[in-house]
Parts: C-alpha cells; sequence; structure tokens
C-alpha cells in the first residue's frame, strides 16, 4: 500500500504562524494544476506496483479551487494510479470555505458529475466538487475570536463551529479538526473552552500542535521585537496534559503525540508517515519516500515548478544510509501509541543496534519515561513533553554503522 500527497500552494493570505510554502498568487491556480497533472501521470513509474490506499490534498488551501480543477486532479490520479476502492481520501479546508451565500442545511451527499463553475453555484456541485473525498481537515488552531484575530486566521468562532455542521449535514463523517495551543496570552481558560468546543462538535478527529515560532514569519517577528511574549514552557506542558484528559474522557484514542480519533478514525494517510510505508507528494515543497531508503523533496518555489514542468531539476533527491534509517524508525515509532518495534529493529538493523537500543533506552525506562510492552518501546504519558530527549538520547551514535553505504 502507498500515499499520495498533492500540494495545492496557494492562499487568500497568509496565516501569522505560518511557514509551509505558499503564495497568494490565485490567478495562477489554472496554470498550477495543468503542470501538477502533468507531474502525476509523469512520475507513475516511481511506485509501478503499489496499490494507493489514502490521499491527502493539502496546503495552503485546497479548498480555494474550482469544482473543474478537482475534477482534473483527481480523475489524473484515478487514470494513472491503482487507487484501493475504500482509500481515505482527505482535504484540507478553511472554515470560510465551507460558509456559502445560500442555505445547506439538510444537504446530502449527491453523486451528480462534477460541473464547470464556481463551487457554490448549487447545493449538488457542493457535494460533486468533494467527491470523492471522505473524509475533511478543518483548520480552526482556535475558537477565540481574538486569537484568530492575533495569528491571522481568515475565519471567527461562529464561521468554523458553522463550518463543522455544514459539513455534517453534508453528510460527512470524517471530520479532523486542527487546534494550537501556546498562543500569546492564551489562557487555560480559552485553551479549555476550545477543546470544550471541539469535542462537543462530534468530530471523529483531532490534531493540536503546541504553537511553534519559525525563522521569517510574522508572528516570530513580533516576538523578537517585543511585541507578544511566548506562553512559558509550563503552560503548554500543562495545557497539553489537559488536552490528553479531556481526549480521554471524550472517548479519543491518543494514537500518535499529536493526534487523537475515536476508534477506527485514526488518520491512515498519516499514519503512513510514521509506520514507513511508500508515499507520492506533487506541487512545489511536496515530499516523497519510496519506503526504503530514497526521498525525493520538490523544490519549494511556484515559478521554478511551473517553468520546468515538472523535469527532474525541480527536485532533490537523498538516499538514507542506515544510520539515517534507524534514527527515522526511532523517532517514529516513539511518536506513536504503539512505539518501536523491537523485533523490527533486530529484522532490519541486526542484533547490535538492538542492543544499542535497549541499551539506551535503559535510563529512560528506569526512570520510567519508557516502558516496554509486548515487544515495543514506548514513551509513557509523563514523557510526552520531553520526546525530544528521549528520541535524541537512542539516536544512532557515529559507531552504530561502520560500513554505510
Amino acid at each position: 500500500m502507498a500515499g499520495i500527497y498533492i500540494h495545492i500552494p496557494f492562499c487568500r493570505s497568509r496565516c501569522a504562524y505560518c511557514d509551509f510554502f505558499s503564495t497568494t498568487r490565485e490567478a495562477e491556480m489554472g496554470t498550477y494544476v495543468d503542470v501538477l497533472c502533468h507531474e502525476i501521470v509523469n512520475r507513475r513509474h516511481e511506485l509501478p506496483l503499489a496499490r494507493i490506499n489514502s490521499i491527502y490534498i493539502g496546503g495552503g488551501t485546497p479548498s480555494l479551487l474550482s469544482a473543474a480543477q478537482l475534477h482534473q486532479i483527481f480523475d489524473t490520479i484515478y487514470t494513472n494510479y491503482d487507487v484501493d476502492g475504500d482509500a481515505e481520501v482527505t482535504m484540507e479546508m478553511n472554515p470560510d470555505d465551507t460558509d456559502p451565500p445560500l442555505a445547506l442545511s439538510g444537504l446530502t451527499p449527491n453523486p451528480s458529475p462534477v460541473g464547470e463553475g464556481n463551487f457554490w453555484e448549487g447545493a449538488e456541485c457542493f457535494e460533486s466538487r468533494l467527491r470523492p473525498v471522505n473524509r475533511v481537515s478543518l483548520g480552526i488552531q482556535t475558537f477565540d475570536d481574538d486569537l484568530l484575530r492575533l495569528i491571522r486566521r481568515r475565519h471567527d468562532s461562529a464561521t468554523a463551529i458553522r463550518a463543522v455542521k455544514t459539513l455534517q449535514a453534508a453528510g460527512y463523517d470524517n471530520i479532523s479538526i486542527d487546534l494550537i495551543y501556546g498562543l500569546p496570552g492564551q489562557t487555560m481558560e480559552q485553551w479549555e473552552h476550545d477543546l470544550d468546543t471541539a469535542f462537543s462538535l462530534g468530530i471523529q478527529h483531532l490534531s493540536a500542535y503546541a504553537l511553534s515560532y519559525e525563522p521569517g514569519t510574522p508572528l516570530t517577528r513580533q516576538r523578537d521585537a517585543g511585541q507578544i511574549h511566548e506562553a512559558p514552557e509550563e503552560m503548554s506542558v500543562a495545557m497539553y496534559e489537559r488536552l490528553c484528559h479531556y481526549a480521554h474522557e471524550a472517548g479519543f484514542e491518543h494514537y500518535e503525540i499529536s493526534n487523537f480519533a475515536l476508534p477506527h478514525h485514526c488518520s491512515r494517510h498519516n499514519s503512513s508517515y510514521w509506520t514507513g510505508e511508500p508515499y507520492l507528494g506533487f506541487g512545489p515543497g511536496a515530499h516523497s519516500y519510496d519506503g526504503d531508503r530514497i526521498r525525493r523533496a520538490n523544490r519549494p518555489n511556484l515559478d521554478a515548478y511551473i517553468g520546468s514542468a515538472c523535469r527532474d531539476g525541480i527536485a532533490t533527491i537523498e538516499s538514507l544510509t542506515p544510520s539515517d534509517l534507524y534514527d527515522e524508525a526511532v523517532m517514529c515509532g516513539l511518536r506513536t501509541a504503539r512505539g518501536i518495534d523491537l523485533d523490527a529493529i533486530r529484522r532490519r538493523f541486526g542484533q547490535p543496534p538492538l542492543d544499542y537500543l535497549l541499551r539506551m533506552a535503559a535510563p529512560h525506562l528506569r526512570a520510567g519515561r519508557l516502558i516496554e510492552k509486548e515487544g515495543h518501546l514506548c514513551l509513557t504519558r509523563q514523557a510526552l513533553m520531553v520526546s525530544d530527549d528521549v528520541m535524541s538520547d537512542l539516536m544512532a551514535d557515529e559507531d552504530l554503522f561502520q560500513k554505510e553505504t
């Protein structure tokens, strides 16, 4: 099994915290989709025998695309790849893109063909534009209007709530939302309100991330100028602990450090990143992995992408060393509730690396930061906020793989 990631780099405006590759040049979306589809076709040989069981359309803001443009992308994928009949197909959306200027109450999925024209020309277009999407990820970030303005989101709290209900009324029963905690000035009461609101909406999945100040973003510049202040580390830790508690009380499985889901609703696509499955990434800034040792990264440059017509010059290729692969197995394994499969480490890398792993893990096992259960090495709940330190201690040293190729 393999996955496909499609990057749609267009946004109406840039959020204050975001460092993902994006652009506000919406006028070029049509040309971009043509070139994107050309790349999708040209690279079908890279995983010739793979069956695709997940497709993820991210961004940017994929919900800015027209019905015809989405149809063009899906038609290209389904024509050139072997897509599983029950593949998970996720599309990211902004809450304000599900808020059309017409009443959508009682809307139900409609299998009519995708037509040309504006997204909101009719109720049928709403469903056909998303088909075959069966999972939607909404970038809400917070339900506090003051904080939404601070981070330059286009929607308000009421729009976010209405977006979830609109999708539910349209028949979507696999909805994920994103939240951010540790925002400047955010109080525990505001965070608890976010959690109460999120879990009251009947969603199936929640991704929640501590705010990260990335170089070059407006929020980082504001911090550096003393206009805003980072949340104290102890506040972020307390917010994360509150998140875990609320999710547990709501019946959500904590299946990855930042991800929570109701039973049978874990993100299939994102999970493939942590388990080392192959995936193809299309579009500027998108990454790919062959499931063995080759990684590909497309250059995050729209002009270069369109101008190159997707020739090899748009990407860099990296061949991972045994040490790289070992480190990724450790890092990705510890991110998940299942943990590091010790027998898989032995089979893939040999007995000496397994012995090394267990030796480096011993202090963390004694301190209660790690636990070994059913042949897996897992982080304990109290260690989740210091997971980076634990992972770092378990990484390969320079002598572990002396004959790297």
